[in-house]
């Protein structure tokens, strides 16, 4: 049985995406009710996995999620990238002419703003987790009330969809991170081809100093494929950099640690791990 710790509750997307990675495991969820919380359940468990969503297509990056990742010792194992699709959900027996009130995490409202906007008489509540929105509404018996949730979720605590794939944008996903002690790896990963890898660290605050860097990653064949830059508290126009970073020979991708060494301070490997592509029935149509 495989441990996972998610952020949020029964039925969120960190489930799904959880069980889709270890599709092939038995899994047992461990509910979090902060993403600093997976980290803090890891450090009491040396077996616990974590999943944690890092980006969305349509929101961003999730700030604060990167510095969870540079002050803890969990590692990067592997990557998922789940397509989300919203419902609307809500006690049995109801139409949607019922719904007076609509809840769910602010991020899930923004991204179903035009489905919400059309209809007429709503008021819209944000609440802290697309699935304990769902659940609240269940254990409270919240006539009246929907979730925009995931159908796991609607399953899961007893609520009827009223509608389906209300999320605005239909090319809506999510990027996680499996995350797991060093000791993990060599268990999840299996015998994944290793050719992506995260870092973080800091450049001297010079002229041209981020183009150096890129330069020298580029002569050895290494491609960026992301990078987010926070500022460093306390330290005026100092920033910290967040990067992804593919490649198909190894060794010349650590060449390349070593011969940007000199350039940049504070590095730390977040982790190195498989890339993953959508696979066909992830793709929108």
């Amino acid at each position: 049985m495989k441990r996972v710790a998610i952020q949020g509750g029964l039925g969120a997307y960190h489930e799904i995406a959880a069980r889709e990675y270890f599709s092939d495991e038995d899994v047992e969820i461990v509910a979090c009710n902060t993403f600093r919380d997976i980290f803090i359940e890891a450090e009491k468990d040396p077996q616990l996995v974590g999943v944690m969503a890092i980006e969305n297509t349509i929101a961003g990056s999730l700030l604060k999620n990167h510095d969870l990742l540079k002050n803890h010792s969990l590692q990067i194992a592997g990557e998922h990238k789940l397509r989300i699709t919203h419902s609307l959900a809500a006690l049995p027996g109801q139409s949607l002419s019922d719904i007076r009130e609509v809840m769910s995490h602010p991020m899930a409202l923004m991204q179903c703003e035009d489905y919400l906007d059309s209809l007429s008489g709503i008021r819209v509540l944000e609440h802290d987790d697309t699935a304990l929105a769902a659940r609240d509404i269940q254990e409270k018996g919240l006539v009246g009330t929907a979730a925009i949730c995931s159908s796991l979720a609607a399953e899961i605590y007893g609520l009827e969809i009223l509608a389906a794939g209300v999320e605005t944008n239909k090319r809506n996903f999510t990027r996680f991170f499996i995350l797991a002690r060093e000791e993990m790896l060599r268990e999840i990963q299996k015998d994944n081809h290793i050719n992506k890898s995260s870092l973080v660290f800091v450049l001297p605050h010079a002229e041209g100093s981020l183009s150096q860097v890129l330069s020298v990653l580029s002569f050895y064949g290494v491609n960026l494929t992301r990078i987010q830059s926070l500022p460093i508290i306390g330290r005026e126009w100092e920033y910290q950099f967040y990067i992804d970073l593919t490649f198909s020979d190894y060794n010349r991708y650590r060449q390349s640690i070593d011969a940007i060494m000199p350039l940049i301070s504070g590095l730390k490997i977040l982790g190195e791990y498989r890339a993953e592509k959508h696979r066909e029935d992830q793709k929108s149509e």
